[in-house]
């Protein structure tokens, strides 16, 4: 496994990640701040495998965040907390404003998500023993659906900048295109996106399996 026995890991992106979890003065020492999804699926599978270890970890999602809002956030939200290890994923919001009628301001370019997403990243990388991008998603088999296309151009943008900084590289889309074949995208998230629990274990399986954490193979 690539965490360190006394790892501190930070999650942080929006309400994928976001999930439930506590709100005030979030702490290292305190599973309130988990939330219900994938993080806490990730935090249980750890102290579960690795009971000897001292790994803690903090969840600091926001529901609604696009890589904006992450990025005012950052300093607050993230350096504060100086954590070893740092998880990242951001782009599903920056991907819907595309096609949200009623936004009140522009949508997120290409372009402007890919420099702010490396912005943010640089700030944090001297500090860190590891990090870990993740591929925002839509729950659609089409590959040419408007919305699935675009936010596959957005998980390239993670994929790239993901590689230019050596970090481990989650494929969030393609663990739920692996699956989608036999359990329908509708039985995963009402709206294809905000998944239920079985979409949340497919998500920390994902991250597990990246981080070299023993997990059986679906085949």
């Amino acid at each position: 496994m690539l965490l360190d026995p006394a790892a501190r890991f930070l999650f942080i992106g929006d309400s994928i990640t976001d999930y439930g979890r506590g709100r005030s003065k979030p702490s290292w020492e305190s599973g309130q701040y988990l939330g219900d999804g994938y993080v806490s699926l990730i935090h249980d599978a750890l102290a579960s495998a690795y009971p000897y270890n001292a790994i803690r970890i903090l969840n600091m999602g926001v529901g609604g965040d696009t890589v904006r809002e992450l990025a005012a956030r950052w300093d607050a939200d993230l350096l504060r907390h100086r954590p070893s290890w740092l998880s990242v994923m951001i782009g599903i919001n920056d991907v819907w404003q595309h096609f949200d009628s009623f936004r009140t301001e522009p949508p997120v370019s290409l372009d402007e998500f890919r420099r702010s997403l490396e912005h943010i990243v640089s700030q944090v990388l001297q500090g860190l023993d590891g990090l870990v991008m993740m591929t925002p998603y839509y729950l659609e088999a089409n590959r040419s659906d408007p919305m699935r296309a675009l936010m596959d151009r957005f998980g390239e943008v993670v994929r790239d900048v993901a590689l230019q900084h050596e970090a481990v590289f989650i494929d969030t889309q393609a663990a739920f295109d692996e699956i989608i074949p036999n359990l329908g995208p509708y039985e995963l998230a009402s709206d294809k996106v905000h998944v239920n629990n079985t979409g949340h274990m497919i998500i920390a399986r994902a991250v597990l399996k990246g981080l070299g954490v023993d997990w059986p193979d679906s085949s």
